[in-house]
């Protein structure tokens, strides 16, 4: 099934192989739409997963900090979300569908 990830009225990102973790789905990275993406300088600490880096999502002129992230050298136990990305913050994850596709 391909998922979205969608702020702002617009799909940020869009796949058949997300990965589900702790009720989130890890998009691979080049899903991403990259032109929405800025990297952030915030950094987080799992216990299990390791270290997560963080991105802002800004569309038409809008920015949601933080709003995405990775875990780029996650832990052995994770490493199935590795180079992937996560949502939070008011980005909708959804099942894609005909009604729901667009750049």
């Amino acid at each position: 099934m391909t998922m979205q990830a969608v702020w702002n009225g617009t799909v940020i990102a869009e796949s058949d192989d997300t990965v589900v973790v702790e009720g989130n789905h890890y998009f691979p990275e080049d899903s991403l739409r990259m032109q929405y993406f800025r990297r952030s300088a915030w950094k987080s600490l799992c216990f299990w997963k390791g270290v997560a880096c963080y991105f802002h999502v800004t569309v038409d002129g809008q920015t949601n900090r933080n709003a995405a992230w990775q875990y780029r050298h996650p832990s052995p136990l994770a490493r199935r979300v590795k180079n992937r990305v996560a949502f939070w913050y008011d980005v909708q994850v959804q099942i894609a569908g005909p009604d729901r596709r667009g750049d």
